[in-house]
C-alpha cells in the first residue's frame, strides 16, 4: 500500500466538508469522515484501479456522498489534489498540478 500526501488545498477541502456536515449532524459528520478515509485507503492499496478522467489525473468517487477524490498515482505515493464536490466547476483543481 502506498502513502498519500494530501495537496494542501485538498486537505482544507477536506476539513471543511468535515465541518460542514458535523454541523448538520456529529454523526453525519463521522460518516463523511469515515467515508473518504476508506476512499483513501482503496486508492492508496489499488491505485491502478481507478480511470484516468483526464490523464494523468484519476478519479475515486463515493458512493455515499457527492464526493470524489482527484489524485496522481505517483511511484512512491499517491497524491491528493483535490476532495472535490460534484456540483463545483469541473477542473478547479487544475492549477494544484504545478
Amino acid at each position: 500500500m502506498k502513502p498519500h500526501v494530501f495537496h494542501p488545498g485538498a486537505a482544507e477541502e477536506y476539513i471543511l466538508a468535515v465541518q460542514y456536515y458535523a454541523a448538520i449532524s456529529p454523526e453525519l459528520g463521522a460518516r463523511f469522515n469515515a467515508e473518504i478515509e476508506k476512499l483513501v485507503s482503496e486508492v492508496c492499496r489499488h491505485p491502478e484501479r481507478y480511470l484516468q478522467f483526464s490523464p494523468p489525473v484519476r478519479r475515486a468517487r463515493s458512493r455515499k456522498f457527492p464526493y470524489s477524490l482527484v489524485f496522481l498515482d505517483q511511484t512512491d505515493r499517491v497524491w491528493i489534489v483535490a476532495v472535490m464536490h460534484a456540483k463545483r466547476r469541473p477542473e478547479y483543481w487544475r492549477n494544484r498540478l504545478n
